[in-house]
């Protein structure tokens, strides 16, 4: 069912909005720590470490499929939210022809360059031969992953939320049995559970695909919509190639950080495998109630109302707050317990450094999420150059930071230091950015919102 954003109370528009979204994004991540659970606990800590190791790797081609997920998904709203049907169509087959033929070139580069990036990360000759199979295997999958990513954009551009929900709790829940089948009772190892990523990914993606189409045919034009415009295109590429820069630069950085924490060897590998998953669970759930901002932003922006962005940023700190106070509490207060969920009998190392971890960056997720909300906005707008300027300011501080303290006697515990510095710097950024004299008042909301003519 398509939502109009543009009418009603922004908090409650928002919480309906928002909280399917926060259910896909659970059920989305259960992927990547199902993945790691399964190898941890029935194959082995090295099985675990080798999924971790490869996980750095995917985030780069997620950062595509995150980026066209974006600049497909706001482009759909502002036309939407115009009432411009003929173009919103456009720019949904515009945005899946071309990343087509984006995904078809990334998987070329992928899987000639896998081998060579493991090495590049100074992958440990233990968990080589699992890294590349698990990261070949994933590759092949990545036309289900992005064709899904623009469907859940395409829906959540209409202000459908609740679909794309639908079809990834059913996914993922298949994925947790699959993988756990595949491991225990066929025997197999790292392969089983990249394979039942790629069956059940592949499920998802294909039905997303199957019910954007459907839903399309509904909403009646005066004319049919051309296919391709390269027109809109440009629009997308406007919003996509930032995002895509940001998640790729982010995934870059990542990297350049598993190269460092790849020297303290595997115990303190599979520690941070485990860790990082259930902190990008709590950053991704922050970061896809921002991209439900920026749909809200986009609609209504395109329906002429900014006076309601402003509201919705203060409705949007709420949410994200509230969301906050237990994930900060449960992961400081119990992170040996939620690791164990990873690892049966797992060495001292990895345990110290999953503990460490998480107690370093519970306290600071109220600012990142303040950062994320702000840069939700931004994105809606379009006001890229902004959005960028905080992003990589975090990255670069995090990265010089992580190398730079690692040569500390603080050794792997000065990596995890790195995180809540770039997070304050880069939160002060984006909300000034937002407050820079546009977020107090409507006219200052439409000075900085300003839109050319959809």
């Amino acid at each position: 069912m398509n939502k109009d954003l543009t009418v009603g109370k922004p908090s409650s528009v928002l919480f309906r909005f928002c909280l399917p979204l926060f259910g896909s994004i659970i059920f989305q991540q259960l992927y990547n720590i199902a993945d790691s659970l399964v190898a941890g606990r029935f194959v082995g800590e090295n099985a675990l470490a080798a999924v971790g190791n490869s996980y750095e790797i995917t985030l780069i081609f997620i950062a595509f499929s995150f980026g066209c997920n974006i600049g497909c998904s706001v482009v759909v709203a502002e036309f939407f939210g115009a009432r411009h049907y003929e173009r919103m169509k456009t720019a949904v087959t515009t945005a899946l022809i071309s990343s087509g033929v984006l995904c078809a070139a990334l998987m070329a580069a992928g899987l000639i360059g896998c081998t060579a990036l493991l090495r590049l990360i100074r992958t440990p000759a233990e968990l080589m031969a699992d890294s590349a199979l698990y990261l070949s295997i994933y590759i092949w999958g990545l036309p289900f992953l992005f064709f899904y990513n623009i469907a859940t954009g395409i829906f959540s551009a209409l202000g459908d939320s609740k679909t794309p929900f639908v079809f990834l709790a059913i996914s993922s829940l298949s994925n947790i049995v699959v993988d756990i089948l595949f491991v225990t009772l066929l025997h197999m190892g790292v392969d089983g559970v990249a394979w039942a990523t790629f069956l059940c990914q592949g499920m998802s993606g294909v039905l997303a695909l199957v019910a954007v189409f459907r839903r399309l045919r509904k909403i009646v034009t005066d004319r049919p919509a051309p296919l391709f415009s390269g027109v809109i295109l440009r629009k997308i590429v406007r919003i996509a190639v930032p995002s895509t820069l940001q998640q790729s630069f982010i995934s870059v950085g990542n990297i350049l950080i598993q190269s460092v924490i790849n020297g303290f060897g595997a115990g303190v590998i599979a520690g941070y495998s485990a860790s990082v998953k259930l902190n990008n669970l709590v950053i991704t759930s922050f970061t896809t109630l921002g991209n439900g901002i920026s749909n809200y932003t986009a609609q209504n922006l395109g329906a002429g109302k900014p006076e309601r962005v402003r509201q919705g940023f203060s409705a949007g700190l709420r949410l994200v707050w509230a969301l906050c106070v237990p994930l900060a509490l449960l992961y400081f207060a119990a992170p040996e317990m939620l690791l164990r969920l990873f690892m049966e009998q797992p060495t001292a190392a990895a345990t110290q450094t999953g503990v460490m971890f998480l107690r370093i960056l519970s306290p600071f997720y109220f600012v990142v999420s303040a950062k994320l909300v702000a840069d939700g906005i931004l994105r809606g707008a379009g006001k890229m150059g902004a959005f960028m300027t905080a992003t990589l300011t975090d990255l670069a501080l995090r990265v010089v930071l992580a190398f730079a303290l690692s040569r500390t006697p603080l050794g792997a515990t000065g990596i995890w230091c790195a995180w809540p510095v770039g997070w304050c710097i880069a939160a002060a950024l984006s909300v000034a950015f937002y407050h820079g004299g546009y977020g107090r008042t409507a006219s200052g909301l439409r000075r900085l919102f300003r839109r050319r003519p959809a």
